[in-house]
């Protein structure tokens, strides 16, 4: 029988020696998880006391993961991804925010970047975001004289913001695996998340300011709007928009006044901008955005602005009723995926342009990954079992306590660990692996010595741990030798861009990462302000 410490290396050599060798992780973890109880129990335990006996843990592990209603979310995120990819909804949105940002310095990298985030917001599934960017803006980009790098590293750091951005997929399985609120996760998630995407805005417009070479303007046109007469059209599309969107939300609430369903009852939430007394309201944003359309901007003016932005109105609707859905109360994670599905579904419907073939295609590209993350998922969960029967987990927990770091030298540890693990494996493995042993630690540590600026509630600590873990996570997607952002890229790249340029690029927003990164350890409560 071998000791608990030994185990702990030969599973860490081993799994860092099958994953050079080639072999998938999945197969890699089922691999060791056997390994783990032949070396602890006996090469008996396979035949002795069949289903009873230390390998039956495996089996119930695996079960436990495939049997949570909340997975089912995954393949319909993906299949959701997957119509936008191939319908034309994606393209129309890039070509509107190109629109209104042809004439800024850096604008192409700005709407990539932002186009992402809408992207993260709609699917939360990276692979297929940093395809798309890869596929619609790096030509563009290159054809303007942009600088590689720039270019590059733009579209894989704001491909990966799924990571951080809800529906992010990364945190329904934080939230499966650490039986943490899906929903909160979601919510804690917005600020930092959007707070990443806003450095990468930030420095794109920096380094093109002080670098103009590396973002040249197109040459003028005599067609092009002038930037007062653009903006304009931009607040006129904004108040048609607004119109619409203020429009069916006083009919839906005038729906429940007349129905009687918005009565206030004592123990029941109230409908969200669904009460009598938010009539007023409702009404006052119409008039004012009325007002907007026909004497501050201008019916004519408007019009032009509303078919120039008009290509962002199908991702806003997808969004609107996924998160809509979710934080409205009316449906769980799972069933907002599928409304999700339905609402790009129904969309490319008007457009005509959901064909037989599209859907085909995006069914068999769901078939796939699912495939692949369900099979990470099986090995994952079993080493995890493996590993926590043998004692694992205390192993661990006794050895990182043991050196007496304090409180936020323990958590540098832990993130110096995801930072590791995420060069080499996925991040399935790793919340399945690694966040059943750290998590338990985070929860025993003095809640006040966690960050610098504020402190933490303890009903708050998961939380902000998983938001914590997806930000080193979004790290792993461009850290090498692993990175699985450029190799997404590097499908659809040109053939004179090697994975060595592609690399080279990711540094500077890895460093941004880094930063953001820090200010979530050093200011935790940042995570917990709309909580």
């Amino acid at each position: 029988m071998v000791d608990v410490g030994t185990l702990s290396l030969i599973v860490l050599a081993g799994m860092f020696i099958l994953l050079a060798i080639g072999m998938p992780l999945g197969f890699a973890s089922a691999t060791l998880a056997v390994v783990t109880l032949v070396l602890k129990f006996g090469p008996d335990l396979m035949f002795s006391d069949f289903g009873r006996g230390p390998f039956s843990i495996l089996s119930q592990a695996i079960y436990r993961q495939m049997t949570n209603y909340v997975l089912i979310s995954v393949p319909l995120f993906i299949f959701m991804a997957a119509l936008l990819e191939r319908s034309g909804i994606a393209r129309d949105m890039y070509s509107s925010l190109q629109v209104w940002l042809s004439r800024t310095r850096g604008g192409i990298a700005i709407v990539t970047s932002i186009m992402a985030v809408i992207m993260a917001a709609m699917s939360g599934i990276i692979g297929g975001e940093v395809v798309l960017l890869g596929l619609i803006a790096l030509p563009q980009m290159l054809r303007l004289g942009y600088n590689q790098n720039l270019a590059i590293g733009t579209i894989c750091a704001s491909g990966s913001l799924g990571t951080m951005i809800p529906p992010s997929i990364v945190l329904i399985f934080y939230g499966l695996v650490t039986e943490t609120s899906i929903k909160a996760l979601f919510t804690a998630s917005f600020i930092p998340g959007f707070m990443l995407a806003s450095f990468f805005i930030i420095y794109i417009l920096v380094v093109t300011r002080l670098k103009p070479e590396t973002a040249p303007l197109p040459e003028a046109s005599p067609d092009d709007i002038a930037v007062g007469e653009k903006r304009l059209m931009f607040l006129g599309f904004l108040s048609r928009f607004s119109l619409w969107i203020t429009g069916v939300i006083f009919l839906r609430a005038l729906f429940f006044t007349v129905t009687g369903e918005n009565i206030i009852e004592e123990g029941v939430d109230p409908i969200f901008l669904g009460m009598v007394s938010d009539l007023p309201y409702i009404a006052g944003a119409f008039l004012i955005s009325l007002v907007l359309v026909y004497v501050v901007v201008g019916k004519e003016r408007a019009k032009v602005g509303w078919e120039m932005g008009k290509g962002l109105i199908a991702p806003t609707v997808v969004i609107g009723v996924v998160l809509g859905s979710i934080y409205g109360g009316i449906t769980g994670i799972t069933e907002a995926a599928g409304m999700g599905v339905i609402a790009v579904f129904v969309i490319g419907l008007i457009r005509r342009e959901m064909t037989f073939e599209i859907v085909w295609d995006s069914v068999m590209r769901t078939l796939k990954s699912t495939g692949t993350i369900i099979w990470v998922t099986f090995g994952a969960a079993a080493l995890a079992a493996a590993y926590t029967l043998v004692g694992g987990p205390t192993f661990i927990a006794n050895l990182i306590v043991g050196y007496e770091l304090p409180t936020m030298g323990v958590i540098l540890v832990m993130m110096l660990i995801f930072l590791i693990m995420g060069m080499f494996m996925d991040w399935v493995g790793i919340v399945l692996l690694i966040m059943p042993v750290f998590l338990p630690i985070v929860k025993k540590l003095p809640i006040q010595d966690i960050g610098v600026f504020g402190t933490l509630e303890p009903k708050h600590i998961a939380v902000w741990f998983g938001v914590v873990f997806c930000m080193n996570m979004q790290v792993s997607f461009l850290s090498p030798p692993f990175g699985p952002a450029a190799f997404y890229l590097k499908s659809v790249a040109p053939a004179h861009i090697s994975l060595t340029d592609i690399f080279r690029g990711f540094l500077p927003f890895i460093g941004i990462q880094l930063v953001a990164l820090s200010i979530l350890l050093l200011w935790p409560q940042i995570v917990t302000i709309l909580l």
